[in-house]
């Protein structure tokens, strides 16, 4: 058990006999008001996210958690298949622990798996990661205004706005946690 005040991003708690991981933190202390905790907390169950207020001097009881890096190997209609570089164990998660980091998942991206209870309960990506453009139209001589962009499809599936003078089947760095282009690879 903690106190509200010790709260951090990343978290895994028990809330309402859920597991719980705690996605965002806010200490406040209104005007003459006592000082209370703001967290945006994700149940592990539901995979929905509430906003919930507690007093900072509230107990808290904390979940044990457990980090493994995999790596990604393939997608198909079973699910997203994971191996472990240690002991070539592979592993199966759905498209709801995935999410939207499916648009970023490329073969033998290492990737970490955040385990709470021996249950996996949420995928982080690397900060970026390297993806190949595989369409993108031509940029059209005379559009070179300050921070012209055009669409570009990764090899994910996913389309981001690059800037013109990017073409098909270049390599460029994406930012996971903004979808956007940060300069080639």
């Amino acid at each position: 058990m903690i106190n509200a005040n010790d709260l951090k991003k990343g978290m895994a708690i028990r809330y309402n006999g859920d597991i719980a991981i705690v996605l965002e933190v806010q200490h406040r202390t209104p005007g003459n008001l006592r000082a209370f905790v703001q967290a945006i907390i994700r149940s592990v169950r539901t995979q929905k996210s509430s906003d919930v207020r507690f007093s900072s001097t509230e107990k808290v009881e904390l979940v044990e958690m457990e980090r493994r890096k995999l790596e990604f190997s393939y997608a198909d209609k079973e699910g997203y298949h994971f191996m472990d570089p240690e002991t070539y164990e592979t592993v199966t998660f759905q498209e709801a622990l995935v999410g939207e980091a499916k648009d970023y998942l490329v073969e033998n991206l290492a990737v970490e798996i955040l385990y709470a209870e021996g249950r996996a309960v949420q995928l982080d990506l690397p900060a970026s990661v390297n993806l190949k453009i595989t369409e993108s139209p031509e940029g059209v001589r005379g559009d070179s205004a300050s921070n012209v962009t055009k669409p570009a499809t990764l090899e994910t599936g996913k389309v981001i706005q690059v800037p013109l003078f990017i073409n098909e089947g270049e390599v460029v760095k994406v930012d996971t946690r903004t979808g956007a282009y940060m300069g080639r690879a």
